[in-house]
């Protein structure tokens, strides 16, 4: 059990709970969701690629930096990320992966060492869990954390900007909020931008291409009341239906909702 540092609760997690997240993570021990859990610090979003494809990868990200900002990018071979902490090993350290071969899943591991070669790339993306936290210490509850599920995410008809290789539709998580809560959550998730920043879209989710939110594409529905509105905010699953459109011949990404989590903290990343 990781009931200390779970979904329920406050207080940041310390250096001691990350380390004993993280061990628990290496020896899968845990292989869940990790919406709510190590408060306070980053989690990231994974998309490894063998080198010939990081250029291009790269470049997607930078023309679209809403559902792709990037916290880090690796060295070829490299597994360690020493700008995210200190002892990361993107090999054992995110709870599942998954293994894609021409643009599907082949494998839903727990480490992925047996899978590792020395040309692959590793592009760490920023999630919304973190500004959650910005969310939360604003008062504004989140149901997914509540109710122990990780959140809805769906695949929209939005085109990603492509490059080289790499196209296909953005992803979105939603969240869902009263009115006067959906504007307060605006305001709050502008001031993140390395992690999707504000919402791309709010209510009528049929104008994005979301034909039924209790059926999301990644993720756990979420019940939205007759008094609120669903929020959507840019996400970065968005990379895995793009591997699922471009089809690459090798590609590794952390399964949805199994973020790798970082020594950095989150108000590091707010812009002011």
């Amino acid at each position: 059990m990781l009931a200390t540092v779970g979904v329920n609760s406050a207080a940041a997690a310390t250096t001691s709970d990350i380390a004993s997240i993280r061990q628990r993570i290496r020896t899968g021990a845990f292989s869940g969701h990790t919406s709510g859990l190590a408060p306070g610090h980053v989690q990231g979003n994974v998309v490894i690629l063998p080198a010939d494809l990081a250029t291009d990868f790269l470049l997607f990200c930078q023309r679209n930096p809403k559902p792709c900002p990037l916290l880090a990018v690796s060295e070829r071979g490299q597994h360690s990320l020493p700008t995210l902490g200190a002892d990361l090993d993107i090999r054992t350290d995110v709870p599942r992966y998954c293994v894609w071969n021409d643009g599907a899943i082949i494998d839903e591991p727990r480490d992925i060492r047996r899978y590792w070669r020395d040309d692959l790339v590793t592009f760490v993306i920023g999630c919304s869990f973190s500004f959650e936290q910005a969310l939360t210490e604003g008062g504004i509850p989140l149901r997914h954390v509540t109710l122990g599920l990780n959140v809805a995410m769906y695949r929209t008809c939005i085109a990603t900007e492509p490059a080289g290789r790499f196209h296909g539709p953005l992803v979105v998580s939603m969240r869902p909020f009263t009115p006067a809560n959906a504007i307060r959550a605006v305001q709050i998730t502008s001031r993140f931008p390395s992690v999707h920043g504000a919402p791309i879209h709010l209510g009528k989710p049929e104008l994005i291409g979301i034909d039924d939110l209790a059926r999301p594409h990644y993720g756990d529905a979420l019940p939205v009341a007759a008094d609120e509105l669903p929020v959507f905010w840019a996400c970065g699953v968005t990379p895995q239906a793009v591997v699922a459109a471009a089809r690459p011949a090798f590609c590794i990404t952390h399964a949805p909702g199994c973020m790798l989590i970082t020594d950095r903290l989150n108000h590091e990343l707010a812009s002011f």
